[in-house]
């Protein structure tokens, strides 16, 4: 059993958004951070020195949900205007965008092989979306309120999820079943994910607990009661020694998993926070809130072997699995009781050099999209198209959509717009998505055609849409 023998510490602010930050997550090398707020904008950040974030314009309401895929090269994001979005991260764009929901999405949340994505949304259901082919695969009903999250078990054969209807739901991505349920009389589960190793899960409750749920044995293996305040997001460590919570009494909280206690309490928001994440390394979390400031922190935790000690774990990830040695939780019902050997944090009361990032600002406005329904799916960009690849995981494209070729395509990308085309208001963005939307509209109705008609020796040159005319006896056209 390790402790942690040095303290978290604050790094660096950004500052950008102008509303609540709602989630982030940090990319799967360790370099970006994306973030999503109710000013309805993502944000890409960029922890190299002195470089520009991307600000990536297109949904209509606040942006709720936000993550990128485990290769990076999606980033997927859910909205209150009913849409989940596939972005590409970087200056141009792209996205494509999936419309089945019938009322807000809450989460999204990329299976771990990147082949799946799942989505919850306030119309009671979670939706199943194929990434290779772009297409919906199926819904998972039996939730009777609001779904707040989702989440892949790490090994896929599982999906986790709850609900406004206080319960959390495990269901079996093979039946389409739901195969556990655990309810709550008190309150409901904000957020809810699986560990690292898959056998556990932890939610954060709307009635200020935190609890651990082993999904082997349906059994409640740790309740916390350290928030004055509800708990909006969980985040495992990577090791699964260590669990962080966001509060909106304004703090952050760092349990011990082993030693079942709460070992850290952070204070640096101004107000409720909403969003935590661990970097996927560990090394690094960052937080967001109602203030609208990014916190980026280092860890300083002792580093456990937990590689080779989740690599064991693997090999056991079977749902019937019996309980082992090497799950690291208490076998039997753990409530916390507070106890006073906790360290408080407060940045703020100490004299820190930090590095406030407030960077220019490139707003990334794309209007090239794919649009995917419940009935209908995307079909394969053919061979050589330039879009070949992008929305596409790189372990399944063809030798023609390789990586290198993707990568040399990204890195052919023109240059960022300077600074007089940045902030273009909403209000143009949606004048502009309009028209596009219209041209569409009448590509696909057909081309107009051109027929210069002969009569009486004078030539008549008349623009004759394919929808509004006829051909009769002997090549006379008539136009109605």
């Amino acid at each position: 059993m390790a402790s942690a023998t040095e303290d978290p510490v604050l790094e660096r602010y950004f500052k950008g958004h102008k509303a609540a930050i709602t989630s982030l997550d940090f990319s799967p090398n360790g370099k970006q951070l994306a973030t999503a707020s109710w000013d309805t904008f993502l944000m890409l950040w960029n922890f190299k020195p002195h470089a520009r974030a991307y600000r990536y314009v297109g949904h209509k309401d606040v942006v709720t949900s936000v993550q990128f895929s485990p290769h990076g090269n999606l980033l997927a994001s859910a909205s209150r205007d009913r849409t989940v979005r596939l972005w590409i991260p970087d200056k141009r764009g792209k996205f494509s965008e999936f419309k089945a929901h019938t009322a807000p999405v809450r989460s999204v949340d990329f299976s771990a092989d990147g082949q799946f994505l799942a989505t919850a949304s306030e119309d009671k259901s979670i939706k199943v979306w194929s990434m290779y082919r772009q297409r919906f695969l199926y819904s998972l009903y039996r939730h009777t309120h609001w779904v707040r999250c989702a989440k892949f078990s790490p090994d896929g054969r599982l999906i986790v999820s709850c609900s406004e209807d206080k319960t959390i739901k495990i269901w079996d991505t093979t039946n389409k079943q739901c195969v556990n349920n655990f309810s709550d009389s008190v309150g409901f589960a904000n957020f809810v994910d699986f560990n690292p190793s898959g056998t556990c899960i932890a939610s954060a409750g709307s009635d200020q607990t935190v609890k651990v749920w082993d999904v082997r044995v349906n059994k409640l293996l740790q309740h916390y009661q350290v928030h004055s305040g509800g708990v909006n997001c969980i985040s495992f460590h990577p090791s699964g020694n260590y669990l962080i919570t966001a509060s909106s009494d304004g703090t952050l909280k760092i349990l011990d998993l082993l030693e079942g206690r709460l070992i850290y309490t952070l204070q640096g928001h101004t107000g409720p926070v909403f969003t935590v994440s661990f970097s996927k390394g560990g090394e690094l979390f960052a937080s967001g809130g109602a203030d609208t400031q990014v916190l980026l922190w280092r860890t300083n935790f002792d580093e456990l072997p937990y590689k080779g000690l989740n690599k064991r774990n693997l090999k056991r990830l079977h749902f019937d699995s019996p309980p082992h040695l090497l799950d690291i939780y208490p076998r039997t019902p753990h409530p916390h009781e507070e106890k006073v050997e906790t360290v408080e944090i407060n940045p703020k009361l100490e004299v820190i050099d930090l590095q406030i990032s407030t960077p220019p600002v490139v707003d990334i406005l794309s209007f090239d999209s794919t649009t995917t329904t419940e009935t209908s799916g995307r079909t394969l960009p053919d061979k050589g198209e330039e879009a070949c690849g992008y929305f596409l995981n790189p372990s399944l494209l063809s030798p023609e959509c390789s990586p290198t070729t993707t990568k040399k395509k990204t890195e052919d990308i023109s240059d960022l717009p300077c600074e007089s085309q940045r902030s273009i208001p909403l209000a143009v963005t949606d004048a502009l998505e309009h028209i596009m939307e219209q041209l569409n509209v009448l590509t696909q109705v057909g081309m107009a055609q051109v027929a210069c008609i002969a009569l009486g020796g004078k030539i008549h040159k008349t623009i004759l849409d394919t929808a509004s005319c006829r051909t009769s006896r002997a090549g006379e056209i008539f136009l109605y």
